[in-house]
This record gives structure tokens, sequence and C-alpha cells, in this order.
């Protein structure tokens, strides 16, 4: 596939420079057909019946399979889950964390991991590396555990900063557990998730899938507690004795309905295989363009967020772009505002948002 069929298959990237992937990714064709059949199907002969079910269930089961293959790790790993903060609630309640145990987090962290953290009980340590250079992020963290640390709770890629935090170096350096939100990674670039404990997944974002759709995936899952069941926790074989699922299909965490599912699957299916390496290169170049008009404060070589400052308001500022068809998202209480570019951003794009920066 070339880079101009797999862009042609989003219908919004003909009229915007859509850079804002970190929020939600562009839709394919095949993913709205996706979405329109299953819920035109469902208007015309309901949302019952053998056929109805065993169908949704064989999909999840394809979706669990290909997610799994993405992160490379088994299917009995992977749970389905709304969001990556399903996914960080499940891992945060099984700990069972109480006031007696540290986690440590950082300032750049998104409420998606924040919430569920300061809701835990636990004891929180915040690394301060927001205004620090990517290279010191390692020595920020390492400096705020303790003997009673029992999680380090951190994303791979920050929302904010667009920097890469070096989750790959702590877990052997310290040894404690971490928990991984993937919610700007996964889909922008290559992850190995089976070098970490739990790592969430978000669908709707640079995997460009439907809203409400996600993934955890739990090393070791018979060491979490299954704190917070839902009907699919269970084998239902009329034991009353509701014995769990096994593997980490026992924490999934809601219902996905069955045009999620597909629209899921078909944006996966949508995705050249060079992708990871295209959106690097795109978002080295968009970060180099940008520098010369804006300040630029994601570091050199991270990821697929540029992120950079603005005088005045970011709101307005974004409005302003937007109105001229480049779609960027504002960084509320920051001066920041970020640029999302995915593996689908042209030259183009790139320059339509330099220009629309231009003085």
């Amino acid at each position: 596939m070339t880079f101009e069929e797999a862009r042609a298959q989003f219908p919004v990237l003909d009229r915007l420079a859509y850079l804002n992937a970190g929020t939600f990714g562009p839709l394919s064709r095949a993913t709205a057909e996706a979405l329109e059949l299953h819920r035109r199907r469902e208007v015309d002969e309901g949302r019952s019946g053998a056929g109805y079910w065993e169908g949704l269930m064989e999909a999840r089961e394809r979706l669990r399979a290909r997610l799994a293959s993405l992160l490379h790790v088994t299917p009995e790993q992977l749970a389905l889950t709304g969001s990556t903060t399903d996914g960080c609630n499940v891992v945060l309640g099984g700990l069972g964390l109480g006031p007696g145990d540290e986690v440590v987090t950082t300032d750049v962290e998104h409420f998606g991991l924040l919430g569920p953290l300061h809701a835990s009980g636990a004891a929180i340590r915040v690394a301060r590396v927001k205004e620090r250079p990517a290279a010191e992020a390692f020595d920020a963290i390492l400096a705020e555990v303790t003997p009673r640390t029992r999680l380090l709770a951190l994303s791979h890629v920050a929302w904010s900063t667009g920097n890469v935090l070096p989750i790959a170096e702590l877990k052997p350096e310290t040894g404690v557990p971490i928990l991984v939100d993937g919610a700007q990674s996964v889909g922008a670039i290559d992850v190995d998730a089976a070098a970490y404990d739990y790592y969430t997944v978000s669908g709707q974002k640079w995997l460009c899938g439907p809203e409400g759709t996600g993934a955890l995936y739990v090393a070791d899952p018979e060491r979490l507690r299954l704190a917070s069941p839902t009907g699919f926790a269970w084998v239902h074989d009329g034991d009353p004795s509701l014995r769990p699922k096994p593997g980490a299909a026992r924490f999934d965490t809601s219902w996905v309905g069955p045009g999620q599912v597909a629209g899921l699957e078909a944006a996966l299916d949508s995705a050249p295989e060079w992708r990871f390496v295209r959106g690097l290169e795109q978002a080295r170049r968009g970060r180099e363009r940008l520098a010369e008009v804006a300040d630029v404060v994601t570091d050199r070589a991270q990821a697929t967020l540029v992120t950079f400052r603005c005088e005045g308001d970011t709101a307005e500022a974004a409005k302003r772009l937007g109105e001229q068809g480049v779609v960027i998202r504002d960084l509320p209480g920051t001066g920041w505002l970020r640029a999302s570019v995915g593996w689908w951003t042209s030259d183009e794009d790139v320059e339509r948002l330099v220009a629309a920066l231009r003085p």
C-alpha cells in the first residue's frame, strides 16, 4: 500500500490538516462503514438471538488476538476495555493499595491515570519532569522511589510535553511493577508491552478506532485481584460458584457493541506496515519546521506528539487555526499547543500548520 492509497482511506484529510489524533484519530471509510453496517443490522434485526451473541463473542476474540499481536503479547494476557482509564482502574483496584503504599508518577500525566491513582488510597509521589529535558526524567523519577513504592504509574508518551518517559530503563533499575498509560503510544510507535507489568490501550486515538474501545495487558493475570468484575469476568456454565475466566479476559470491563468491535478491527486492517517508521519521520520533520516559527517544548527524537508554546490564549489560537483548516489541540493552563503528527500526515499538512502560525 502506497502512502497516497493509505491516506486516501480518511475522507477528513481531503479538507483538513488533521493533527489531533492525540485526542481522536481520523476515521477511515472502512471503520465508518463497519459502524453503520452493524447499527443498521441492529435496527433491522434487533439486538438478540443466538446468532447475534455468538457473532459478538467471536468478534471480541478476534479483536483480542489482533490487539495482542500489535502489542507483542498473547491474547490470554489481554483484556478488552472501554478506555485507558478503565484499564488503570482495573489495575489499581486489583492491587488493593492503601495509605501505607506509595505510587510514583509524574507531573505530566493525564487525568485518565491521575484520577484512578488518587482514588486508590495510596500515597502518591510525583516526579517533576514537565520543565526538564527528556534525558533528565529517569533520574527525577528514580529519586522518588522508596522502599514503600509498590507501583510506578507512568505514561509511555506524555500527553502534554510529547516526550517519551524512560519506562524501559526504570523497570530493570527499580524492580518495581509498572503500570503504563499507553494512550499516546499504541498505534503511534511500535510497542512491546511484554516488557512491562500492565499496559493500557486507547482505541480511539492513534489506532483510529471508534470511541469506547480499548484494552489492558496484564503480564500475570493470576496475580491481579479481580476487584470490579463484570458479566464478562465469569465462566457461564450454570455453576453458582462463579469461576473467573482464565487469563486476562476476566478483566474485560464493559460491553463493547458489535459495531465498535468491527470498527476497531477495520481500523487495524487499514494501518499499513510502514506506519511506525513514517510516523516518526513526519514527527521529526514537523518538529523541525515548527521550530522555525515557534518555541517547541518536545525534545528531539521523541514520539509523534509535538508540543509548542503559544503567546496569548491557546484556545483562541486553536480555534483560529481550525478556521483555517488546521486541527490541533490546546492544552489548557499550560500556554502550549499540541500537534499530533501521524503516519497519514503529509508534508502539505505540516506546511499548512507552519503557515497558519506565521505572524
